[in-house]
């Protein structure tokens, strides 16, 4: 073969590739990408609608819906194998009925467009019976938006009596998220909750079950007591409405009276409220239950521990003599700040109290001097200088983006262990109340006396973007406030300070 053949030949092959992709690149420049599932939507909603081609009815109570067996299917897992499997007596018909509960029965036709749309309308009233369908038909994704609207919800449910049903269906049901929100809110928010219409609606256990815990926030232990009197009122009111007899009610009072008095801290009362129970009617009816409980508070209060260690043994009954979060001046003071949004950065704010070393009387004397220190703007250490062996040493200036709190211990005395809570605030659908509790436990001496607990809030919830920030008269920014944030303006931090005494009994 000629020289100048092969050389052609070589020629074309080196510009294949090249062809190639200038054809590739052509074919590429055609295409488009198309997006027209929002014409899709619309014609499975035009669908639903319409009641075109339909080929299935959902009787529910006195209401047929016309469906569609395909989008059943695919949009519930029961639905799915009611319709397609042999075993199913549904699977053959043309008209289903359903059993459901009245308040499910009236947020059918959502559930059913749901499938649809994927669109419905969530409310503190609805979340409750569309959650019960979407869980009885398996239908995970409205499932996940239920649960999704109930944490941030928890204050609604609470102020529309619908915290309780939360609590108990969630907790049944295993959804942690919500349940310990909700338990969370009613620790933390005791007395608001207690005079709530919902309060009668607690269980024994689950009531007692709250009342074990140390972190329940309320103004002192005589308060919390007279929120369990007016629940026992409540649960009396409630035997007579079922119409049971006398002798039944009062066998049915005796035992709750009795396993609810063992969670309450009579020892956390002083002596004068302990004296002013014997005026109490629940005392003239369980005298022998509640005389032994008020004994036992009077021998913490004068400081007859040995006399008490024969009676608590066990670490519940022990429990009765640690103090709760208790927002009374003895142990608690409040810090508020004004116009958070237009602080300084770096800004520190101080406040200065006193709380008691001691809940018994008898050391009522005995007390500590704080100092707290907020930074909701973050800290800047400025630069210094350090003197060392080898010389100056220069420490740059370095800032840290947090929101910190910082504990001094101010005339130290001695070793003292203390449970440091921090109650913050929040707005949740207007309405105010302990959204967080930070607990430390901290051994101040010495050497240490100083607690530091940083990202007390996280600091973006503080201090957004700048391109965030928007003026007071928008609309936008009433959304965009912190939820931390409180008052008419949406502009305060509020917080409380708590230091209660580890008792070494």
């Amino acid at each position: 073969m000629p020289q100048d053949c092969c050389s052609s030949q070589d020629k074309i092959l080196s510009f294949k590739p090249k062809i190639q992709k200038m054809l590739e690149d052509y074919d590429n420049s055609c295409q488009i990408e198309v997006d027209n599932s929002q014409n899709i939507l619309n014609t499975l909603e035009n669908l639903y609608e319409d009641r075109q081609m339909c080929d299935v009815v959902i009787s529910v109570g006195n209401k047929e819906h016309a469906a569609h067996r395909l989008i059943l299917c695919a949009s519930s897992d029961v639905f799915q194998a009611m319709l397609m499997k042999p075993e199913w007596s549904e699977w053959h018909e043309s008209r289903i009925v359903l059993q459901e509960l009245p308040q499910c029965e009236s947020v059918f036709h959502l559930f059913l467009e749901y499938f649809y749309t994927g669109k419905i309308i969530i409310t503190h009233t609805n979340v409750m019976p569309i959650l019960a369908l979407a869980d009885k038909y398996m239908v995970k994704s409205l499932t996940q938006v239920c649960i999704k609207y109930m944490c941030k919800h928890i204050a609604h449910a609470a102020s529309h009596n619908q915290l309780f049903s939360w609590l108990q269906y969630t907790t049944t049901c295993g959804y942690d998220d919500v349940a310990n929100l909700c338990q969370n809110y009613i620790k933390w928010n005791f007395e608001s909750v207690a005079n709530t219409p919902d309060f009668s609606n607690f269980e024994t256990e689950l009531l007692c079950d709250l009342l074990k815990q140390s972190d329940l926030v309320v103004y002192n232990e005589i308060v919390l007591y007279n929120c369990i009197v007016r629940w026992l009122d409540l649960q009396r009111i409630h035997m007579n409405q079922l119409k049971l007899n006398e002798a039944e009610i009062q066998s049915q009072m005796q035992t709750t009276v009795n396993i609810v008095m063992k969670c309450i801290r009579f020892p956390m009362m002083s002596p004068r409220e302990i004296a002013d129970l014997l005026l109490s009617p629940l005392l003239k009816q369980y005298s022998h239950i509640m005389l032994q409980h008020m004994a036992f508070g009077m021998l913490f209060q004068n400081g007859k521990n040995e006399d008490l260690d024969k009676f608590y043994s066990t670490e519940d009954e022990r429990l009765l003599c640690t103090p709760r979060l208790y927002t009374c001046d003895r142990f608690n003071s409040t810090l508020l700040i004004e116009n958070v949004p237009n602080i300084p950065s770096y800004n520190v704010t101080t406040l200065v109290f006193s709380t008691h070393m001691s809940a018994a009387e008898y050391e009522s004397d005995k007390l500590r001097e704080w100092v707290v220190d907020l930074y909701p703007k973050g800290v800047c250490f400025k630069k210094c200088y350090l003197i060392v062996w080898q010389g100056t040493l220069e420490v740059p200036e370095r800032v840290k983006s947090t929101v910190r709190l910082s504990l001094t211990c101010r005339e130290f005395i001695g070793n003292f262990k203390a449970n440091v809570a921090i109650l913050l605030y929040g707005t949740q659908g207007g309405v105010e109340h302990i959204m967080q509790v930070k607990q430390r436990t901290h051994h101040f001496n010495f050497q240490d006396q100083v607690l530091v607990i940083d990202n007390l809030i996280p600091f973006e919830e503080l201090n957004p973007p700048a391109g965030e920030i928007f003026s007071k008269s928008t609309e936008r920014d009433s959304k965009s406030k912190s939820m931390f944030l409180t008052g008419p303006h949406r502009d305060q931090l509020k917080i409380n300070i708590i230091i209660t005494p580890v008792t070494s009994f």
